[in-house]
């Protein structure tokens, strides 16, 4: 392939992926939530949160937001791949994943 071809082949799909994350702007500022608090925690923290599991209720606006993914297979498939690069960079980091 020429590099023209590759290019085009490279343009086109950062395109696709914008568009993508442009038609949830919603969901794209919880994905940047999601990120920055995993970017942002010490090991210690997440494990912590860990320990404690899910026996804290979640706030409301969080409700919402899994009810829409849970909806919505496209909003979540971009969710998806916004955050799990992050997310799992850092659990690798903290030892929470082999």
């Amino acid at each position: 392939m020429s590099k023209r071809s590759c290019f085009l082949i490279a343009a086109s799909v950062s395109l696709a992926a914008g568009v993508a994350y442009a038609q949830f702007p919603i969901m794209d500022r919880v994905a940047d939530k999601v990120i920055q608090k995993y970017q942002s925690s010490t090991c210690e923290q997440l494990w912590q949160e860990r320990a404690q599991g899910k026996s804290q209720s979640k706030p409301e606006m969080e409700q919402r937001v899994v009810q829409m993914l849970q909806q919505d297979a496209q909003m979540r498939q971009a969710f998806f791949n916004k955050v799990a690069a992050p997310i799992v960079n850092k659990m690798f980091e903290c030892g929470m994943i082999p």
